[in-house]
Order: C-alpha cells, then sequence, then structure tokens
C-alpha cells in the first residue's frame, strides 16, 4: 500500500509503518489534490499535521484518510488537546477518526481514555498520549486500511475546539513551559 504520513517525523511510528511492507512518503508541507493522484496514495495517514485538507481530497480519498488526534473527542478538537484537557478538566484520551471538513469532526474510528496523576508534566502526559495513540494505531491498523470498522459519529453539539492563540491568556501557567507539572498548573488556576 502506498501511504501518505501528514505530519513531524516520528522515528518509531514510521518505521513501524515500513517494516509492515507499506510505502511511506512523509511530508508536512500543505497538500493538493493534483500531489495525491500524482503520486497515486492508497491512504492518507495524518498525525500532527497542521493544515487542513481540502474538501476535494477527502472527497477522492473516500475514507482512506485518517486522522491520529491526542485528545478524547469531542472534547478539545485542534490544538494542544493535553493542555486544554487539564484546563477544562475533561475526559483525556486518544481518538483515531476519519477527516472530515472540520477540524477533528470527522467519525470516530477507535478512542481511549486515558488517565493520569497530577504529579507529572505535560510533556510527560504528551509522550504518554503519543505512546498510546500509536499502539491504538497498529492494534487496529488492519481493520483501519480494509475498512473493516464501524464509524460511530461524532456530537457536534458537545465538545470544545481550541486554536494555539487561544492558549495565550494561560501562558502565566506554563511556569517551567511544558515542563510545568499538572499539579502546579491545576493549583495556580484556582
Amino acid at each position: 500500500m502506498n501511504i501518505l504520513y501528514l505530519g513531524p517525523y516520528r522515528e518509531s511510528f514510521l518505521s513501524k509503518l515500513q517494516d509492515a511492507n507499506e510505502e511511506v512518503y512523509r511530508t508536512e508541507e500543505k497538500i493538493s489534490l493534483e500531489f495525491i493522484k500524482l503520486n497515486k496514495f492508497d491512504f492518507v495517514i495524518s498525525f500532527g499535521y497542521r493544515h487542513i485538507v481540502s474538501q476535494e481530497i477527502i472527497e477522492y480519498m473516500q475514507n482512506k484518510i485518517i486522522n491520529l488526534h491526542i485528545s478524547y473527542l469531542p472534547w478539545n478538537r485542534g490544538a494542544d488537546p493535553n493542555f486544554w484537557s487539564f484546563i477544562e478538566d475533561t475526559k483525556k484520551g486518544v481518538t483515531i477518526h476519519l477527516i472530515d471538513e472540520g477540524v477533528d469532526t470527522g467519525d470516530i474510528i477507535v478512542q481511549k481514555e486515558v488517565r493520569f496523576q497530577d504529579d507529572i508534566t505535560l510533556r510527560e502526559t504528551y509522550n504518554i498520549l503519543t505512546k498510546e495513540i500509536e499502539e491504538l494505531f497498529f492494534r487496529y491498523w488492519t481493520a483501519i486500511r480494509l475498512g473493516d470498522y464501524i464509524p460511530v459519529v461524532q456530537n457536534n453539539y458537545e465538545g470544545s475546539l481550541h486554536y494555539s492563540k487561544d492558549k495565550e491568556k494561560y501562558n502565566y501557567l506554563l511556569v517551567n513551559g511544558w515542563d510545568t507539572p499538572i499539579s502546579k498548573m491545576i493549583e495556580m488556576r484556582k
């Protein structure tokens, strides 16, 4: 299978895909339908990609384009989901979903709730969530690539959506950046 991976370089993830005899091309650049057609991609995997995929690409790929998102959707769509899950005290977890025209609003393929103690840092939560979503992906990859799943429609009247700029008014909580302990952040928020 010829796979387009959209997002930053993740050595272990890409190696596992290639070990499964998948042809993988990676980019972080904005893609076009012409690019998809020219390279004859069979499947698109987005993981940390910073661009919106066009409707024409979504329609062309016909449910062969998914996103790996480190939140328990429909909560914390968009940027910095692990940060928002603590600020807003929502469920924490990971979700693999189909890409549609919205921001993290596509039908859910599979998700997993993840619980944390308050004595770890935001960076540690990010690393744990990244590990969890990679494990979830490889556990379900065969079913996903074959379309052997029942998608769950998201309730778009619930949940939350955040953009990078939304975090600016909370920067004071990040006294050690992403190495700020969750407990410290919550204490300062009160």
